[in-house]
């Protein structure tokens, strides 16, 4: 099975983020970068697959060029290849373009199996999985918290806010997973020495066909106009229980619209 296991770095989540002043983007530059944490459960059900099934995993990232440093994280954790979309033309692109590019990059590698996190720790809009589904014309199972594979069909437990649903599909498919599917892996010394060696292939624009215009700025469909710190949190009020503490309590909790 030719599986791709779409992989994003991220501003590490445990540390202050902030966005440019210049562009209103995300500041990846000042940031410790990691990969997206969802992305890594995709990864460990790609090779868990892969050791079950047999095949080939391959990692495929849009990104700067400092996104190799992820690349190459993933790769150690056992995964054979990646492809590494890169561009100066793509900074600025809204979802909707990054799917054009992705999915570009998709029907090149003719893949069985796509899998990714249901979303991303810097974006958290959960769209890209649906678009991609819609754009290679593939069915899509998304928040998968279990999957089951039986040759070209495919059997995923979708967890919801009640319980799960059972959802299945034929090959090709789109699967995004939460972190509830599995626990991955560690990279071990001899996958981190590995991957040194494992080849990345580097895709442009031009290889794919898609204009700079369509993507970046000039291709998005939505904007961030401007940005502000959020204010620090007051020290609120307290209460000095002299006799009245009580009512002093409910009319405090009144005028918030508690009571």
């Amino acid at each position: 099975m030719n599986i791709v296991v779409l992989v994003k770095q991220v501003p590490d989540s445990g540390a202050d983020r902030n966005l440019r002043s210049d562009d209103n983007t995300v500041d990846r530059g000042s940031a410790n970068n990691v990969i997206n944490e969802m992305d890594e459960y995709a990864i460990e059900e790609a090779l868990k697959i892969k050791e079950a099934h047999g095949g080939e995993v391959t990692i495929l990232t849009m990104g700067p060029e400092k996104a190799t440093e992820s690349i190459r994280k993933a790769l150690s954790m056992g995964p054979d290849k990646a492809v590494h979309v890169v561009d100066g033309a793509l900074h600025g692109s809204c979802a909707v373009a990054t799917s054009k590019v992705l999915a570009a990059a998709l029907q090149k590698l003719n893949a069985d199996l796509i899998l990714c996190g249901s979303e991303s720790t810097d974006g958290r809009v959960q769209v890209l999985p649906h678009m991609l589904a819609e754009r290679l014309g593939v069915a899509a199972l998304t928040g998968a918290r279990k999957l089951t594979v039986d040759g070209s069909s495919l059997t995923a437990e979708r967890q919801t806010e009640e319980g799960y649903e059972v959802v299945s599909a034929s090959t090709p498919a789109v699967v995004s997973v939460w972190d509830t599917i599995n626990e991955p892996r560690y990279p071990s010394f001899k996958g981190i020495m590995a991957a040194k060696k494992k080849p990345v292939e580097t895709l442009s624009l031009a290889d794919l066909g898609i204009a700079g215009n369509e993507v970046g700025f000039d291709g998005a469909t939505s904007t961030v106009l401007e940005h502000s710190k959020r204010p620090p949190r007051s020290g609120g009020e307290k209460i000095i229980d002299e006799g009245e503490g009580g009512i002093k309590l409910v009319e405090y909790l009144a005028t918030e619209k508690f009571v």
